[in-house]
C-alpha cells in the first residue's frame, strides 16, 4: 500500500507556505533545541488541535494527546507509561511553566465511559482499562456536583478535567514545582462546534469563557 497521497499533498503545500513562514524559527529551533513554556494534554480526537486553537506555532507548545485527555495518576512499577513520561519530560527537562488540561465537548472517550462504566475490563480492551481512569471523577460528580447543568455528558467533560489536574500532583515532581511557585496547572474545556473555550476558574472549579477571552472576541467583532 502507498502513503497517503493526501498527507503528501497536504506536506507540498506545508513546505511552500507553512514551513517557508516559519523557516528562520526551524533552523533556530534545530541548532538550540526547544524550550516551550506551556505543556497542553489534549485528546486525541481530530477535531481539537491544541497548535490551532491556540495559534501556536512552531515550539511554543508540547502537546500530549490520548483518549479523553487523561492524567493517570503517578505509578511505581515496570509498566509503560507514556502519558507520565510525557509529563516527566515536559517538567523535569523542558522545565515548563504552565500545564493546561483541555477537555472538548462530545468526547467519544467520555461518552464511552458513561455507557461502559459497569461493563469488566478484559485483556486486550486497552480502552475499556484507559477510560477506568474516570471513575473516580464520575464519583466526585455524584457526591459533590459542582456545576448547575443538566447536560451529564458535559459534566463528565469537566470532572475528567478536574480528576486529571488533581492526579497531576500525585508525581512528586510536579507538587514539587507547584509548591516552589514555578509551575501552574490549569483546566480549560474547548466546543468543537462554536469554537468557544472555556477555563477553569482554580478557586471554585467552574467552567467559564475567560474575560480575557470575552474582551478580544470584543476587540475583534
Amino acid at each position: 500500500m502507498s502513503f497517503p497521497k493526501d498527507l503528501l499533498n497536504g506536506y507540498g503545500n506545508y513546505l511552500q507556505k507553512g514551513f517557508v513562514r516559519h523557516k528562520e524559527t526551524h533552523e533556530h529551533l534545530a541548532v538550540y533545541g526547544q524550550k516551550p513554556n506551556v505543556m497542553v494534554i489534549s485528546c486525541c480526537d481530530s477535531r481539537v488541535t491544541p497548535e490551532g486553537i491556540f495559534h501556536a506555532g512552531p515550539g511554543e507548545l508540547f502537546v500530549m494527546r490520548n483518549v479523553a485527555n487523561l492524567v493517570p495518576p503517578a505509578e511505581d512499577d515496570t509498566s509503560l507509561h507514556g502519558t507520565s513520561a510525557a509529563i516527566e519530560y515536559a517538567v523535569r527537562a523542558l522545565k515548563v511553566k504552565h500545564i493546561v488540561v483541555m477537555g472538548h465537548a462530545k468526547c467519544g472517550g467520555v461518552q464511552a465511559f458513561r455507557e461502559n462504566a459497569n461493563a469488566p475490563t478484559l485483556k486486550g480492551d486497552y480502552i475499556g482499562r484507559w477510560i477506568k481512569l474516570l471513575e473516580p471523577a464520575a464519583i466526585s460528580l455524584a457526591c459533590m456536583p459542582v456545576d448547575k447543568i443538566d447536560d451529564p455528558q458535559l459534566a463528565m467533560e469537566y470532572a475528567g478535567v478536574r480528576q486529571s489536574l488533581k492526579n497531576l500532583v500525585t508525581f512528586p515532581f510536579v507538587a514539587e514545582q507547584v509548591s516552589a511557585g514555578e509551575l501552574e496547572l490549569h483546566g480549560a474545556w474547548f466546543d468543537i462546534g462554536s469554537g468557544e473555550l472555556r477555563v477553569m476558574d482554580p478557586e471554585t472549579e467552574v467552567f467559564s469563557v475567560s474575560e480575557e477571552a470575552l474582551a478580544l472576541e470584543a476587540q475583534n467583532g
